[in-house]
């Protein structure tokens, strides 16, 4: 059965969404946990990942690369579509992280609040804005090779 990229597309912003909401989710408890708080003490040279889970948390932020790179396998057709796909799901997954943290923690602030992006292979720190410009980047150059990457049904 032949399946539209854009019905895919949805498919994959939809399973993209979902992610969100488990990683902010995740992130919601660890800072319960971790007794932060969601203000100004979470930022660069204030908080450190306590090394005791610090390995286990280097390991879930690689397990998210791959289910993200899993899901744009699954969902293209060729190399250009999966590479799209993927780009799609990291950028609707970071947008969307952002948008539910703000629901459940109120946080971030605003877009120049600073934040703890990635811990591999070290700390990486930067105002949220930054994130999101590279998410909605992402998104966009999605839907440009989905639509300038040839499909099945136009190669036949």
């Amino acid at each position: 059965m032949h399946t539209s990229p854009w019905t895919r597309l949805v498919a994959v912003a939809l399973y993209a969404a979902a992610m969100a909401l488990v990683e902010a989710t995740v992130v919601y408890y660890l800072r319960h946990l971790f007794a932060v708080q969601y203000a100004a003490v979470f930022t660069a040279g204030h908080f450190g990942f306590p090394r005791a889970y610090l390995r286990h948390e280097q390991i879930r932020e690689g397990a998210t690369i791959v289910m993200l790179l899993a899901v744009g396998f699954l969902a293209g057709r060729g190399w250009w579509q999966r590479l799209a796909y993927f780009l799609f799901a990291f950028g609707v997954w970071d947008i969307g992280y952002y948008v539910v943290l703000k629901i459940m923690l109120g946080w971030p602030a605003s877009l120049a609040t600073r934040d703890l992006l990635f811990l591999s292979p070290r700390q990486w720190w930067a105002p949220v804005w930054e994130p999101l410009l590279a998410s909605t980047v992402f998104i966009v150059a999605a839907v440009a090779l989905l639509s300038l990457a040839p499909t099945r049904r136009a190669r036949r």
